[in-house]
């Protein structure tokens, strides 16, 4: 049975790979845009209730992938890489969104997580470089449960913002801030932990790029100084975008009414 599940689970590397803006990365990139379109189309009329309901079951399958992932690790690479540990952004917020559905006080900072999990998912499914390192088969398990993870994580995140956009104003704007420094301080504190060399232990992790930028382009004794800032600032600047778009929206919305 294990031999069975390896060969099915494995990176079948060898034959064509995964790339960058390839026909199976567009392909992913249109099945969000797809599940967004229709999903927008099927609960146009619905109740304010039951939109709730489709934004809870996306991320309570998004949670569950990334849990089951951990069991299928192991036959699939011999190993549970821990490089999936929840300090990257988009396993972190994922974890995170689906805890604000139980705990209060993440449900009180839930649209600031959501704003940052979309944010991330989708800058991970526009640019999957976790997957093309391993430069492995596009019909492989890394590839359909790395992927499909991040759109369902992307189109979620759009469809909380979406619907919940009333709630989503500039003077939210410290409740962001405060996420992304959580967010980075989280980061930190698992690459601190998990980095190094000790006996067969090494590893460098580079959780949220706290540690080095994802093109490599700064010095590495400077990186890990600009890094968590440089990341604050991106992030911020681009939520804060996100925030016009949302308040111009919302001002046509209530004009057409």
């Amino acid at each position: 049975m294990y031999n069975f599940l390896h060969e099915l689970l494995s990176d079948k590397k060898g034959g064509k790979i995964f790339t960058l803006f390839s026909g199976w990365h567009f392909l992913y990139i249109a099945l969000s845009v797809i599940g967004i379109v229709i999903i927008l189309l099927a609960f146009k009329n619905k109740t304010k209730e039951q939109k709730s309901l489709i934004t809870k079951t996306l991320i309570g399958v998004a949670f569950g992938l990334y849990i089951v992932d951990f069991f299928l690790m192991p036959l699939a690479y011999n190993e549970i890489d821990i490089e999936k540990l929840p300090f990257h952004a988009c396993t972190a917020t994922c974890v995170a969104c689906f805890l604000s559905y139980q705990i209060p006080l993440f449900k009180k900072y839930r649209s600031s997580i959501v704003l940052l999990a979309f944010v991330s998912n989708l800058v991970y499914l526009i640019y999957p470089a976790g997957v093309m390192w391993h430069a492995v088969s596009p019909l492989s398990y890394r590839v359909i449960q790395t992927l499909i993870f991040h759109s369902i994580m992307t189109v979620y995140g759009f469809l909380s913002l979406f619907y919940e956009r009333e709630n989503i104003t500039f003077k939210t704007w410290y409740k962001d801030l405060t996420v992304i420094c959580i967010m980075t301080v989280w980061a930190i504190i698992g690459n601190y932990i998990y980095n190094g060399t000790s006996q067969n232990y090494s590893h460098f992790f580079n959780w949220f790029f706290v540690v080095r930028d994802p093109f490599y382009m700064f010095p590495e004794n400077i990186a890990p100084f600009i890094m968590p800032f440089l990341n604050i600032a991106l992030f911020g600047f681009v939520e804060m975008l996100i925030h016009v778009v949302i308040g111009v929206l919302n001002k046509k919305i209530i004009k057409n009414k």
